[in-house]
C-alpha cells in the first residue's frame, strides 16, 4: 500500500487552536475541492508505504505534541491514512486530522484513531465554490467523537450570512465547537480584513459561539 506525499517534515503549527506546538507534518497530495485561495497547490508527490513514513517519524529524536496529517486532502487517501494512524496510535503519538471536511464517510472509518480533527469550514463566498452545507455537517457531526475546532477563511468577499449558516452548524452539535476565523493572508498583508474579523466575532459572541481571530502565523513568522 502506497500513497501520494508532498512532504514530510518537522515545524511548528501555524493555525489554529494550536498554534505555536511543534508537529511532524505529513502532507498528502491531492484534493476534492478547488478554493480561490488555497496556497497548497503541489504539483509533485513521491510514493510511500505506511512504515517508510513511520521510520521517519521514529528517527525524529526532537519532541514535538503530535502528528499532522495534512494536505490537500488526507481523506482522499483514506487506506493508506487509515494504517498510518494505527501504526503512530499503537506507539503512543497524538494524531491530528487537518482537513476540508466533506468526506463524512472515509472520516468515519479512521475517527477512532484521532485525537485531534482540525476541520475547515468551506463558506461559499470565500471559496467562489458552491454550498457545501450538508458535507460540512455530515463531517462534523463525525468529528464531534473526538476534539474538534473549525477554522473558516474570511475573504473581502465573504458574506455575513454564510458567517451565520456556520454558527447555525456549531449549535446543532451536542458539545461546544469553537470556531477560528482565520484572515485570508493573499488579502490581508495592511490588516484589511480586521474589522470584517472583529464583527463577525462580535455576531459570533452574541449567539454565544466561542470565536478567535488567528491569522495565518507561519506566514508571519517566515517558517514552513
Amino acid at each position: 500500500m502506497k500513497a501520494r506525499i508532498s512532504e514530510i517534515f518537522s515545524s511548528i503549527q501555524g493555525e489554529g487552536l494550536y498554534l505555536g506546538e511543534r508537529q511532524f507534518f505529513v502532507r498528502f497530495f491531492g484534493c476534492n475541492l478547488e478554493c480561490k485561495f488555497c496556497d497548497t497547490k503541489f504539483r509533485r508527490f513521491s510514493e510511500y508505504e505506511p512504515h517508510e513514513i513511520f521510520k521517519e517519524i521514529a528517527s525524529y529524536k526532537k519532541r514535538f505534541h503530535s502528528i499532522s496529517f495534512t494536505g490537500g486532502e488526507p481523506l482522499l487517501q483514506k487506506d493508506f491514512l487509515k494504517e498510518m494512524l494505527r501504526l503512530t496510535s499503537d506507539n503512543g503519538h497524538k494524531n491530528y486530522l487537518e482537513t476540508n471536511g466533506t468526506l463524512a464517510g472515509e472520516l468515519e472509518e479512521v475517527i477512532d484513531y484521532l485525537d485531534i480533527v482540525a476541520m475547515d469550514v468551506k463558506l461559499p463566498s470565500s471559496t467562489g465554490m458552491g454550498d457545501l452545507w450538508k458535507s460540512h455537517r455530515s463531517f462534523l457531526k463525525v468529528a464531534s467523537k473526538k476534539e474538534t475546532f473549525i477554522k473558516t477563511i474570511i475573504c473581502q468577499s465573504t458574506r455575513e450570512e454564510d458567517v451565520r449558516e456556520v454558527v447555525n452548524l456549531i449549535k446543532e452539535m451536542p458539545k461546544p465547537v469553537i470556531l477560528v476565523l482565520q484572515p485570508n493572508s493573499f488579502e490581508n498583508e495592511a490588516g484589511e480584513l480586521k474589522e470584517k474579523c472583529d464583527n463577525f466575532r462580535e455576531l459570533c459572541k452574541k449567539e454565544h459561539v466561542t470565536t478567535c481571530v488567528i491569522p495565518q502565523m507561519h506566514r508571519v513568522l517566515g517558517v514552513r
